[in-house]
């Protein structure tokens, strides 16, 4: 492809115009704050990935400027695309517009076509997903988006009507903030799942799917890889790729899932009508396609069997996991079987009792687990039951009323929210919608606690529009006219 840098600058320009004239970001209003000396924060976004980056744009256009987002890890590898997310492209369309927020300049498609031209982007299969985090350093750049790298949460607390954060490294100390927004990506609120049978076996022989692992440690040994999905595809593909001896796929089904039912069913109807739906249907949905699964990509399926090696076990449930002195006993149902490492793709949890920087909120959010799942929804799916019980802009909801109050300014703008608010903060295709979604409930929170405030500027406003010049007063004349 040829490239073109003069293209970009002219879309970035066209873009500044289109920011002009839609007067955006909107001017700041929310009224200023501060706490034992130091200054407020009005939001603060936990995570900068996709939908962190988006949120901070949303409340920008907002008028609600006084916000940063936090992320632990270094400028450009926030979220999965070039760390351990291990498939070659996104399995999502090339012509979504993701996080653009409703303007056609911000999308990849401009961002692509205005490099390598319209003849390339009609060549253009599936989005790279180094290219695609390109794109979200180009969108953060281009927005002049106030994120700061290397800075981890290591407690959330409160002081009064405000929410604190205590953070280390690049920064340290304490912040305050009037909202929080957690915009933790895949992991949600509990990090990884892991088995029941992998709890006490050295991590010397396995990882998780998303752990930052040796690959090339791994070359000539043989590699179980856990389940059926994406991740799954796209860790033993890497493992392949590197020179493992061979591996196998564990697989508990016994065909492999091939239809991506929700994509088949994508509209604007599901992207605004799904958590407005009664609880009942919301469960339905969610249960049932986590029943059919969703099957992995086609390109990273072939990407694994086109390898002699790679060995597809179906019907192959894992009943125990033993440790030896040089790898695993694996016993399935198939039989035993041994490996010197393994993989687990076993996704991510809900359970936020876990994690430290979430223990003073843990005991208070309230999940579907407490009074929101009922009997007749259907069969108490574990992980959908420990999902976040949601208010109308992703805010936590307490277990016990009354008890901790500003939970209501938490707001869980991730994968977690799935059940609660559809797919609108976790994956490309809807981002746009959840980013509006949970600015448009911020914003009118804001304004509401702040509701004196702003009636005393209304009262106390006082540029004239007219200046006593613009008329003549005719009553004396017609006084004069009624008497006669």
């Amino acid at each position: 492809m040829t490239y073109a840098a003069d293209g970009l600058a002219a879309l970035e320009a066209q873009l500044q115009q289109d920011l002009e004239y839609l007067e955006l970001p909107a001017k700041s209003w929310v009224p200023e704050r501060t706490q034992d000396g130091a200054p407020v924060r009005d939001v603060v976004v936990i995570g900068a990935g996709m939908c962190g980056l988006a949120a901070v744009a949303k409340l920008q256009f907002s008028g609600i400027s006084n916000v940063v987002a936090y992320d632990a890890a270094p400028a450009g590898l926030e979220g999965p695309w070039v760390t351990f997310a291990r498939m070659e492209t996104l399995r999502s369309p090339k012509s979504l517009h993701g996080p653009a927020l409703g303007m056609a300049q911000l999308t990849f498609r401009a961002w692509f076509t205005a490099q390598w031209g319209k003849e390339a982007w009609q060549a253009l299969d599936k989005i790279p997903k180094a290219q695609w985090m390109d794109y979200l350093i180009w969108y953060r750049k281009v927005l002049n988006l106030p994120v700061r790298n290397n800075v981890r949460v290591t407690q959330i607390g409160f002081a009064g009507d405000l929410i604190t954060l205590d953070v280390s490294g690049a920064e340290t100390g304490r912040i305050y903030t009037r909202r929080l927004v957690l915009a933790t990506g895949r992991s949600g609120l509990g990090g990884f799942a892991v088995p029941d049978f992998l709890q006490g076996i050295s991590r010397q022989f396995w990882a998780h799917s998303a752990d930052d692992i040796d690959f090339a440690a791994l070359k000539g040994k043989r590699i179980a890889v856990i389940g059926a999905g994406a991740s799954s595809m796209d860790n033993a593909a890497t493992a392949l790729e590197n020179g493992a001896g061979a591996v196998d796929l564990l697989i508990r089904r016994k065909q492999m899932p091939r239809i991506n039912k929700m994509t088949g069913i994508g509209s604007q109807g599901v992207v605004h009508g799904m958590h407005q739906l009664p609880d009942a249907w919301k469960w339905k949905f969610v249960d049932y396609t986590a029943t059919t699964q969703t099957p992995p990509p086609r390109s990273s399926t072939l990407r694994v069997s086109r390898h002699a090696n790679a060995r597809f076990l179906l019907d192959c449930g894992i009943k125990a996991v033993k440790q030896e002195a040089d790898g695993l006993l694996i016993e399935t149902t198939q039989g035993a079987l041994r490996y010197d490492y393994l993989i687990a793709a076993t996704g991510f949890s809900n359970d936020f009792h876990g994690r430290p920087e979430f223990a003073a909120l843990a005991p208070h959010i309230r999940s579907w687990r407490d009074g929101r799942y009922q009997p007749e929804m259907g069969a108490p799916r574990a992980n959908l039951l420990e999902a976040p019980d949601l208010g109308p802009a992703f805010e936590f909801r307490e277990l016990t009323p009354g008890a901790c109050p500003l939970l209501a300014h938490i707001h869980c703008f991730n994968d977690a929210a799935m059940l609660t608010h559809g797919k609108v903060s976790g994956d490309i295709p809807a981002v746009s919608a959840g980013a509006d979604r949970l600015v448009r409930g911020i914003t009118a929170s804001l304004f509401a606690e702040d509701v004196e405030q702003h009636y005393a500027n209304l009262q106390a406003f006082d540029t004239p529009e007219l200046q006593g010049d613009e008329w003549v007063d005719s009553t004396p004349l017609l006084n004069q006219e009624n008497a006669q």
